[in-house]
Formats: C-alpha cells, sequence, structure tokens
C-alpha cells in the first residue's frame, strides 16, 4: 500500500469514527450534566465534601469552587513533587526544584501539561499516577463542567443559578472519563502500551551492548493524556516513544482519543439548548477549520520542501518517527495543537516554516476546532457571540443568540475573553525577547528562535503544553513566567465565561421574529468562521510576520 492511499484512510477512518460517535457520546454527556438522579459513589463523595447535591449555584459561586478547587489542586501537587523522595515508589528520585515543580503544578492543574524536564528520569511511579495521572481526569472535568455552566446561562430565564460546580466535576469524572479511560487502556495495552512498576532494568541491544529501560504505568496515563485534552508524556519524547504509542494502529487511536469528546460536546449543546441544529453548526465550524489545518500541514510537509533528497524521502522526514510516517505525524501535529492536548509523535521544530507555522496559528484560534475538552466549546460559543454581534451591526439591530439578548455587559465580557489570552501570550513573548539572558536561550538564530519563543508562550497561554523545542526553558525565568503565563490563560477566561453565564441566565427570553439572525444555517457557519479566523488574524498577524512567515518567505 502507498503512503498516500495509507494516509488518506487513516483520515477517512478517523472522520468516520469521530461521526460515529458524535451523538451517542454527546447525548450521554448531555444525560449526565441534566439527569436529577445522583449515583451512590456520588452520593458518598458529597457526603464527604460536605456538598449538597441538589442545590443550585450563583456563577459567583461556581467561580469561587472552580478556583478553589484548582488552588488546592495546585498546593497538593506542588507538595507532591517537592515531597517525591519521601514517597513510595519514588525509584530513587529526587524532589523536583522549587520553580519546577510551581510550573508542574500550574501545568497539570490548567490542563496544559507544559514539560521542563524529562518525565522517565525526573518522576517516579506514585507522582506520575496519584499526581499527575488524577490531575488529567479533574482538569479535564473542570473544562466541562465550566462550558456546561455556560450551556445553562443560554438555556435558563430568569436565574441567577447556573449549576452546581461540585455536582458537575463528580459526574463527569465518575460517569465519562473514568468508564472510557478504563476500557480504552485496555485497548491500548492490547496495542502494545506498557503498564507496569518495572523500574530501571538494564537489557542487551542487538549490537552487544546495554541500555537502560524503564517501565511503569503507561496505559493509564496514556489514555486520559489524549482523552482528557491533557497532552503530558511519561517519556520525554511523548508519543513519539515507543512504550506509549507503538504502532500505527496505537497512534491513530490516540488521535481519535484527543479528538473524541471535544467534537462531541456540540451535540450535548444542541442537546441542552433543545435544538439539534444549533450543534451541527458549531461543529460544522469546528470541523471547516480542522480539515483546512490538517491540509495545510499535510501538504507542507510533503511537498514544502525544495530539495530532491526531501521529496525522494516522502516529505519533510526529519523529527518524524518513520514506523508511523509523514501523514500519520501531520494528522498528530494538526490534531494535538488545535486541541489543548499538546502530546506530540514527531518534533514540530523540525517542520518545515508553514507546516510549523500552523501549529502555532491553530494554538492562536484559542484550540476551538474542536479545542480542549469543554474549554473549545465555550471558545467557540463565545465567538459566536462575538459573531451576532458583528451581525446586528450590520442591520442596525440588537443582536441575539439562543432567545438571549447580546448586550453591553454581555460583550464586554465576551471581548475581555477575547483579549487575554492574546495579552498574555504577546506580553510573555515581548518580555522574553526583551531579555539578554532568555534570548540566550534560543539555540536557533534569527526567525527560527523567535518561533520557538511565541510556540512556547502561545502553548502555555492557551493550554496547550507542546512545543517547538529548541528552547532552554528549565530557567527558574521560563519556569514562573510560563507558570504564571498557564494560571492567567486559564482562569482568567473562566471568569469571563462564567460572568457570561450568569448574565444570560438571568435574562428572560426574547421571542424569535423575522429580523432574528439564524444561527444553525451555513450562513452563520461562514460567518462564525471569519469571525474566528480574522480576530486571530488581525491580533496575531505581526508576531507570525516575524517568526514562521520571515522564515519561510526567505
Amino acid at each position: 500500500m502507498s503512503g498516500t492511499l495509507a494516509g488518506w484512510l487513516q483520515i477517512v477512518a478517523l472522520v468516520a469514527a469521530l461521526a460515529l460517535t458524535y451523538r451517542p457520546l454527546g447525548d450521554a454527556i448531555a444525560h449526565v450534566l441534566t439527569t436529577p438522579r445522583h449515583l451512590r459513589a456520588e452520593r458518598l463523595v458529597y457526603r464527604l465534601a460536605g456538598v449538597d447535591g441538589d442545590a443550585d449555584q450563583r456563577w459567583s459561586a461556581y467561580l469561587r469552587g472552580v478556583l478553589a478547587f484548582s488552588a488546592v489542586s495546585v498546593l497538593f501537587l506542588y507538595g507532591f513533587l517537592r515531597l517525591q523522595s519521601c514517597l513510595p515508589l519514588s525509584l530513587g528520585r529526587p524532589p523536583m526544584p522549587a520553580d519546577q515543580s510551581f510550573n508542574t503544578a500550574a501545568s497539570f492543574v490548567t490542563n496544559t501539561n507544559w514539560q521542563s524536564y524529562s518525565g522517565e528520569s525526573t518522576l517516579g511511579h506514585l507522582v506520575q499516577m496519584a499526581g499527575l495521572a488524577v490531575q488529567n481526569f479533574v482538569s479535564a472535568a473542570v473544562g466541562i463542567a465550566v462550558v456546561a455552566a455556560l450551556i445553562r446561562g443560554f438555556t435558563r430565564t430568569g436565574t441567577d443559578r447556573v449549576g452546581n460546580f461540585w455536582v458537575d466535576l463528580t459526574r463527569i469524572v465518575l460517569r465519562v472519563l473514568l468508564p472510557l479511560a478504563f476500557v480504552f487502556a485496555i485497548v491500548l495495552v492490547a496495542g502494545g502500551v506498557i503498564q507496569n512498576f518495572h523500574g530501571v532494568e538494564t537489557v542487551p541491544t542487538i549490537a552487544g551492548g546495554h541500555q537502560s529501560v524503564i517501565g511503569g504505568p503507561v496505559a493509564s496515563q496514556e489514555v486520559i493524556k489524549e482523552l482528557g485534552t491533557n497532552g503530558g508524556g511519561f517519556y520525554n519524547a511523548n508519543s513519539s516513544h515507543p512504550f506509549e504509542n507503538p504502532n500505527a494502529f496505537t497512534n491513530w487511536l490516540e488521535i481519535y482519543l484527543l479528538l473524541a469528546i471535544a467534537f462531541a460536546l456540540p451535540r450535548t449543546f444542541g442537546r441542552m439548548a433543545g435544538d439539534h441544529r444549533q450543534g451541527y453548526a458549531i461543529v460544522a465550524v469546528m470541523a471547516l477549520i480542522w480539515a483546512a489545518s490538517v491540509a495545510i500541514v499535510t501538504v507542507n510537509e510533503l511537498h514544502g520542501v525544495s530539495s530532491r533528497a526531501g521529496h525522494a524521502a516522502g516529505g519533510m522526514a526529519e523529527g518524524k518517527e518513520q514506523r508511523l510516517g509523514v501523514w500519520a505525524s501531520a494528522l498528530f501535529a494538526a490534531a494535538t495543537t488545535l486541541t489543548s492536548t499538546g502530546a506530540i509523535d514527531s518534533a514540530h521544530d523540525s517542520y518545515s516554516p508553514f507546516g510549523g507555522g500552523m501549529t502555532i496559528f491553530n494554538m492562536m484560534l484559542g484550540e476551538i476546532a474542536p479545542g480542549g475538552t469543554g474549554s473549545g466549546l465555550y471558545g467557540m460559543l463565545v465567538l459566536a457571540v462575538i459573531a451576532v454581534f458583528v451581525a446586528g451591526l450590520m442591520v442596525g439591530r440588537t443582536p441575539e443568540y439562543l432567545g438571549k439578548k447580546l448586550r453591553g455587559r454581555e460583550m464586554k465580557f465576551a471581548s475581555l475573553y477575547i483579549l487575554t489570552t492574546p495579552a498574555v501570550v504577546l506580553a510573555g513573548a515581548g518580555l522574553a525577547m526583551a531579555r539578554p539572558g532568555e534570548r540566550a536561550g534560543m539555540l536557533n538564530p534569527g526567525p527560527h528562535g523567535f518561533s520557538e519563543v511565541l510556540y512556547a508562550f502561545t502553548s502555555a497561554g492557551n493550554n496547550n503544553g507542546s512545543a517547538f523545542a529548541g528552547l532552554s526553558v528549565d530557567t527558574a525565568w521560563y519556569n514562573t513566567v510560563l507558570g504564571l503565563a498557564m494560571l492567567f490563560g486559564r482562569f482568567l477566561p473562566m471568569v469571563f465565561v462564567l460572568a457570561l453565564a450568569g448574565s444570560l441566565a438571568g435574562q428572560a427570553p426574547v421571542p424569535v421574529t423575522a429580523g432574528t439572525l439564524p444561527t444553525h444555517r451555513p450562513q452563520f457557519v461562514g460567518l462564525l468562521t471569519a469571525v474566528v479566523l480574522i480576530v486571530v488574524g488581525l491580533t496575531y498577524f505581526p508576531a507570525l510576520s516575524l517568526g514562521p512567515l520571515a522564515e519561510g518567505l526567505q
């Protein structure tokens, strides 16, 4: 079978699998978020936490729950990392330094999973399982909980209540993430991903030498790393390591897992809103952007080289696993940067200028196609609010979306949401370039070196977690500043999303008239897609011009 045919078949199979699970998975999540029935295990959790499972919260109380839970999670994980040498299954690893512990704790609690360390040589098994893997579950659940509150803001009227954060968090973990992770972890083990408690073992090599091999509970962490759009690798090589991703099947499955929930959530939105057409419109925009990104990255990696050697090799083979190839690597790169996953099966730093630039642009979009678990959908819904407002300006009419007026208050929250992440990314990158010591951390000169810095702050501010590499970030300054960028990039947007939810929930419904913009038709899909691209293009174009665009045009 030719590489081209194999590449097309895996894309077709991926689209088919996502289409088949869109409805049942989206409906199941909607049921979890709306049913009044509590499971016995959930009641036990509420009792232990002192939570009233039947109480509804104002948006401000919901936000306090999100922030309090996340703050405790950061402190717990920070302590775990600092006390590692005192814990069982530490494999003799020393405590992680203070600045790196802060960076790692902020990273995993914010669903970023940026890693300035090598996992197999830095962390023991207990910290990997009880520290990092646990945060992979709950940070993903926090994102879904926040988008659930926003959807309730659109669907509820005349109330100041948007749900119960503790109930949403518990249900998402126990009813959605844990069952799916259990099933697919077994599939990964069957596919060759390791799952054991081995420490460092020395094995003979074919050449007659010896090599140290580190085992561990990899499959159980790998599955939630992808399913929860987390991305942190058990090994430094992440999903390019054969113990995490041994073959073409596991590679395809991991791409599916990192897209499945995010692509199903628009169905959840449509079901909770009482109009499935609204969900179809949102997922259509996501699919269009995703397809365009996959095409651009793949074409540039296959044909974006001028040398005969590059064409003879079948594309830009440098930095890619030969057992996976260019097509699978490009598909993974587009998917992981369009979501907040950050897992990698190839070195993005070695991509062609425009191929690598597209991975940066994917994150700059806000990771909304389909985005992270929950964060992708609430980002797209905020952009839908912007799009409806733009349409209202064009016809001279007060904009309405799902029966709610978009007044000045709502537009302020939406505008602050749109401006927050670019401010974090561009300010951080500018500050790094202004400091001689941090510029010295770039291992490449010129536009490519700037792209490495821009990628790092784009990844941190958008809670992606992947890296361009070629940049020395394990310094006190980078660990601290990137850690702050992750925290601001995660929780400031959540503040504005929940404030928007509370403002919308308090409104009375507006009747649909002949002048109401239909938000389920192809025209709105085109408008929303254009708004997404224009907003991002105007915000980041100067920075992109100094980095990947300048490199590609050289």
